[in-house]
């Protein structure tokens, strides 16, 4: 009889740690996600293998999983105590999640609205920082990222790095956003050159470029207001 192979030694399409990786966690089954968790499995049966007969005599109902005992998870071989407390855990925080409602992300669909956003972190600056507010296509922020720091001209902002970030985020929309601590909310050539090239890479990304806003204290230029995107 040929010997039983381990997950490090199957298909690397079939590794759940390797598949949750390349194809996302909606790709597992529920044994392959608590096998990852609970990381082996006996000398008899993988982690997947052991999962599966864990569900299985749950009904493979996760509902019934979270309501096993530390000590009737610990009667299955290759099931100690800190995998059946990892296991309940992992249940425990599923139920809190539904319970929770989604994060409320801010919508910046407006020059006032990014202003808004972006003033509280800006207004105590003494030296120019430039962000990059990524967004989806319903204007709602997914995530600020921090571009630069100390000065902003053409060449200290890498556009590859937004890209990059952008693409990651899996954002639709953008906005560059940097601040004056002059107090002068007008664009310099410079920041006229970085907006261009942002522009020039969004537009071959099929990113859409809300805007680019100077931020002052009390006051702010908007690229798109002024028609100048």
């Amino acid at each position: 009889m040929s010997e039983k192979l381990t997950i490090a030694q199957w298909s690397s399409d079939d590794q759940p740690r390797e598949k949750l990786r390349d194809h996302g966690a909606e790709a597992l089954s529920n044994a392959e996600l608590l096998a990852i968790l609970i990381g082996s499995g006996s000398t008899k049966e993988t982690a997947v293998e052991l999962m599966k007969r864990v569900l299985g005599d749950c009904n493979s109902n996760l509902n019934t999983l979270g309501k096993k005992s530390i000590r009737e998870l610990c009667q299955y071989n290759g099931i100690g105590e800190a995998k059946a407390i990892t296991i309940l855990a992992a249940c425990e925080l599923g139920k809190r999640r539904q319970r929770e409602k989604a994060e409320e992300r801010p919508d910046l669909g407006s020059a006032t609205a990014i202003y808004n956003y972006m003033h509280t972190l800006m207004q105590d600056l003494d030296v120019e920082e430039a962000w990059a507010l990524l967004m989806n296509q319903r204007y709602s922020l997914i995530r600020p990222v921090r571009i630069s720091h100390g000065g902003i001209t053409e060449t200290a902002v890498d556009v590859r790095v937004i890209m990059k970030e952008a693409i990651l985020s899996n954002a639709t929309v953008l906005a560059l956003c940097h601040n004056h601590p002059s107090g002068q909310a007008r664009p310099s050539r410079d920041d006229d050159r970085l907006t261009q090239r942002v522009k020039a890479a969004c537009d071959t990304m099929r990113i859409h470029f809300l805007d680019h806003i100077i931020v002052c204290d009390g006051a702010y230029y908007s690229y798109n207001e002024q028609g100048r995107l």
